[in-house]
């Protein structure tokens, strides 16, 4: 922390900006042997820095105590500025300064400087040797390619008062000219008056000739080496988030979303979808060749999203991912009602810097957006951030969070689809919310939405997946799919929905290109990994069923949803027994109510008829009004061999418009009941049979 220097009042403002903290090693034995040789130190230091900071556009935050901090629009001139430093002070025998440089954000407020930038590089200094620079990766990345300068890897450093380990280099004496370092700083034995004269003159000396023998930094940083192959397939990492409040993590999370989406519309570039990219978020994040090779993506865009009042900016950079190299960076910023322009602006430049070629509507749609609600857009934010974890609280949580959207701006389409996604998830959970109501709800906001925004991928998809799910409609839901991918080739969700609709009614080559498709997109996500299973198992590739649940176990271990697919994948082949421990290990990991009802089918099926009539009691204490849904029931009739019960459930199931009876084609749980007429008119009813 320091106090800003000059008279000037601060306003509470933010920035992001290269900070470089310089400050006198071992300044204390200094003062201790001489203090007046140690007032003089810190007064060169002082006087250096402001005669060189105005060369290299950087400013004066403030002192503390030995330390001074400077702020710089780049890191290149903020490395530029330390190095030039260090060569005009290097041959002081009295004294050596050691500088850190960190890109971060500040915040200025109350005569006090503030942010991560200016606590990160301070905490750099203390790595530095006397005479040296430490910076950040960041720093690294955006300086790595300029020439005559060169680095070490110091590794991952903790640093006092930092949450996660930062990647810290030190430039090396190839950095800076020996020759150069020669000048001299003048001892305490000159006076006050004439050091800062002959100070000044050595600078302005040692300065020019630094700069004659490198580029300027104006010429260094326009400076840019040519990319070594075309990027067509790229990911956006999980942005940090740079407001200092970690509440505020749904809104970066929401950035990387809503910028993925952006560029997924992009038809000639392949676009990892969120859910797989946000796996490397928080503070174990693999290096970048590691992160491209479980992606296969050419490259990668990250950055940070910096939200403080009425402002939002991005500040955005392209890393080609096999050579973990840094090819284009750059800040936005706009007021937040301009939020979907923003996204649309950094998508744009991007497109733009890979030489990516756009449709005309593509370009249409980057160029032209329109303006949101602030609070509308943070509720919709937040509905997304819940939606994405499934669970019946917080899919209640999305709900609320989009209704909450809607009711400040009703025209914002895409929370009247965040909504209908909602509810559809809801539906096939069939906990809070019972299918039927929620099918009417799904479809609802679907439609709204594409009211609003005709042209929507999410909102075509939305319905899609509602019209087959519950209302058996494959035709329409096949339509709205395939237009949904239509408008968004690289939308993962569209090609996920489409596998299942298709491999419902036995399209299995289909079905399992359009997975295949999606596993492309969203190399990690789990509702992939998820779906893609019973696809294989109907076509009876039950190894390679094994294979994509147990990706999903090493993915997330503590989600039920692994050790579901191993007892579904165990139930179709047959080993009920091993169907049993999976479905009991997955039911105590806050499973949805369906795992009980594949549980209690295969404890039947492994002739334990007591426990499995035992789950029908565990389903009531499940469900809010104590009645367990018809599907679930089913099964463990079936399981149990009540053929007649097990029938007259499905009927049930059909009119409480259970979203798992479009398994019933395909499945061979089924098979018992497929010589019965009432299966046959049920499957006529489901559109699955003439």
């Amino acid at each position: 922390m320091a106090a800003p220097t000059g008279n000037q009042p601060y306003h509470l403002t933010r920035a992001l900006a290269a900070i470089m903290f310089s400050d006198i090693a071992d300044y204390t034995a200094i003062m201790g042997r001489d203090e007046q040789e140690g007032l003089e130190a810190r007064k060169a230091h002082r006087e250096l820095l402001l005669t060189l900071l105005p060369r290299f556009n950087g400013r004066l935050l403030g002192d503390l105590g030995d330390g001074a901090l400077s702020s710089f629009h780049s890191a290149i001139e903020a490395v530029n500025c330390a190095r030039a430093f260090q060569v005009a002070s290097g041959s002081n025998p009295k004294f050596k300064t050691r500088i850190g440089i960190h890109i971060g954000d500040v915040l200025l407020a109350d005569g006090t400087v503030l942010g991560d930038g200016v606590n990160i590089a301070s905490r750099l200094v203390a790595l530095a040797e006397p005479g040296g620079i430490c910076i950040s990766e960041k720093v690294f990345d955006e300086i790595r390619n300029q020439r005559g300068i060169s680095a070490k890897n110091l590794g991952r450093q903790r640093l006092k008062n930092v949450d996660r380990p930062v990647v810290t280099y030190a430039l090396t004496d190839g950095s800076q000219s020996m020759a150069v370092r020669r000048v001299a700083i003048p001892t305490r034995s000159i006076a006050v008056g004439a050091t800062a004269i002959v100070l000044l003159l050595l600078v302005v000396a040692g300065v020019r000739f630094y700069l004659k023998l490198g580029a300027a930094p104006a010429e260094v940083a326009s400076q840019s080496e040519a990319k070594p192959h075309p990027i067509r397939s790229i990911a956006v990492l999980p942005l940090d988030n740079y407001s200092g409040d970690p509440k505020e993590e749904y809104f970066a999370d929401g950035m990387t979303d809503e910028l993925t989406t952006d560029l997924a519309n992009i038809s000639a570039l392949r676009v990892i979808s969120r859910s797989s990219a946000m796996r490397f978020k928080g503070a174990n994040r693999p290096s970048t060749p590691e992160i491209g090779k479980a992606l296969n993506v050419d490259a990668v865009v990250e950055g940070s999203v910096l939200r403080l009042g009425e402002k939002v900016r991005i500040t955005a950079q392209l890393i080609d991912a096999s050579a973990d190299k840094h090819i284009w960076g750059k800040s936005f910023e706009r007021e937040t009602r301009d939020v979907l322009a923003l996204q649309d602006e950094l998508a744009f430049a991007i497109a733009k810097e890979i030489n990516v070629e756009l449709t005309p509507s593509e370009q249409a749609r980057l160029t032209t957006s329109s303006t949101v609600n602030p609070q509308a857009y943070d509720a919709y934010l937040k509905g997304r951030y819940f939606l994405s974890r499934l669970s019946d609280e917080d899919l209640m949580k999305a709900i609320a969070e989009f209704e909450e959207s809607i009711k400040l701006d009703s025209e914002f389409g895409a929370a009247y689809s965040g909504l209908s996604d909602a509810y559809l998830w809801s539906g096939i959970n069939e906990g809070a919310i019972p299918a039927a109501e929620a099918m009417k709800k799904a479809e609802e906001y679907a439609r709204l939405a594409l009211k609003i925004d005709p042209d929507s991928a999410e909102a075509h998809a939305s319905l899609g997946a509602c019209l087959f799910t519950f209302k058996f409609d494959w035709t329409g839901g096949e339509r709205e799919l395939r237009q949904a991918i239509e408008l968004e080739p690289n939308y993962a969700y569209a090609h996920d929905q489409l596998n299942l609709l298709l491999a419902s009614q036995g399209r299995h080559d289909e079905g399992l290109a359009e997975s295949e498709r999606a596993g492309e997109l969203d190399p990690l996500s789990l509702t992939v990994l998820m779906d893609s299973v019973p696809t294989l198992c109907w076509e009876r590739s039950f190894e390679r069923a094994r294979r994509q649940w147990k990706k999903v176990d090493e993915l997330d271990p503590t989600n039920y949803l692994g050790s579901y697919l191993s007892g579904y994948t165990e139930l179709e082949a047959g080993d009920f027994h091993e169907a049993a421990v999976q479905l009991q290990r997955s039911s105590k990991l806050k499973a949805p109510p369906f795992v009980l009802g594949y549980l209690g089918y295969a404890y039947g099926k492994s002739g334990d008829s007591e426990r499995a009539l035992a789950q029908i009691e565990e389903l009531g204490k499940q469900s809010p009004n104590g009645r367990p849904a018809s599907f679930n029931l089913a099964l463990i009739y079936l399981g149990v061999a009540d053929f007649r019960r097990a029938m007259d459930c499905l009927e049930k199931a059909y009119g409480e418009r259970s979203a798992w009876l479009i398994f019933l084609k395909m499945d061979r749980i089924f098979d018992p009941l497929r010589k019965e007429p009432r299966f046959h008119a049920l499957m006529r009813k489901l559109n699955l049979e003439k």
